[in-house]
């Protein structure tokens, strides 16, 4: 349990282009167990200029693990039980939108979920919780994003949709075609639940839409490849670490609770009544839900 107000610890959830960085000190990869399984893999804690860091490889270093069957919650749950209180969120994206060309960053604000074979909610049967998710990017955090992307020289968009499909296959042309009539601005697999478990767990979450390719939509691009992608994601490597390093010292000044109501996200969430909770699942709960359910 992480109380309003802690002092910033910054979780990165990413590839091995971002922790792999340099100006990292006190590095140690550490096994967190879960309630809900296990995570990713290790988490590697670190300082940056004094500023304790956790970061955790999405998919396992090697990249092992499949969109749909990275353990979502086990993730968030040992980022929360690790101190961690705000998340930078880094991942490979398609474009759905001529003016974003790969090497463009994306500070997403909205997200349209449509994967389906994933666990979503810490909450389940024995206690129901319903958390907002209007806004489901942390307004603060993604200020500071937008001002580290400024600082680095890293061509940046504030604000956009982010279409979360289930993957692991790309998208189809006629559903390309779908998503950009809905308005959405990038394409990718990974970036739910895991905003909403990080909402539920009263983490900041910010998300940075790293586009690789356009969609295949595009009649003037090859249709998208694992190959084309890669190459571009290298070249995105190096804008992530720099990226991370402007922003942590611009994370790390918050004195108080998130203005923006993160920390603060269960507040009003817990439906089930005290005498019908389950305690199997309250103990589960203990470090995300700990501060409303022990107050």
């Amino acid at each position: 349990m992480v109380e309003p107000g802690t002092p910033p610890v910054i979780g990165v959830i990413g590839g091995s282009g971002i922790y792999d960085m340099d100006g990292l000190e006190k590095v140690e990869w550490r096994n967190v167990e879960s309630p809900y399984g296990a995570p990713s893999d290790e988490l590697m804690f670190a300082e940056f200029q004094g500023q304790r860091m956790v970061f955790l490889p999405r998919h396992g270093r090697g990249h092992r693990i499949p969109p749909s069957e990275i353990n979502y919650r086990a993730n968030i749950d040992a980022l929360k039980r690790s101190g961690v209180t705000e998340i930078l969120s880094l991942s490979a994206v398609g474009s759905l939108r001529e003016d974003l060309p790969p090497g463009t960053f994306v500070i997403v604000d909205q997200f349209i979920d449509r994967s389906f074979a994933r666990v979503k909610s810490f909450f389940e049967t024995g206690m129901v919780g319903h958390v907002s998710m209007a806004d489901p990017v942390c307004s603060r955090l993604a200020g500071h994003v937008e001002a580290a992307t400024a600082a680095a020289g890293i061509t940046a968009v504030r604000g956009g949709t982010y279409l979360v499909m289930e993957g692991p296959q790309f998208s189809s042309r006629a559903e390309s075609e779908l998503y950009r009539s809905w308005g959405c601005d990038v394409i990718g697999m990974t970036n739910m639940p895991e905003a909403k478990l990080a909402r539920e767990a009263e983490i900041c979450y910010a998300s940075v839409a790293m586009v690789t390719d356009y969609d295949c939509w595009h009649p003037h691009h090859d249709d998208v490849t694992v190959d084309a992608v890669i190459k571009v994601l290298l070249e995105n490597a190096e804008k992530g670490r720099a990226l991370v390093r402007h922003a942590s010292p611009l994370l790390a000044g918050r004195s108080t609770s998130c203005g923006a109501g993160c920390h603060r996200a269960l507040d009003s969430a817990l439906i089930t009544a005290p005498d019908a909770r389950d305690p199997a699942v309250l103990a589960k709960l203990d470090a995300v839900a700990g501060r409303v359910l022990n107050g």
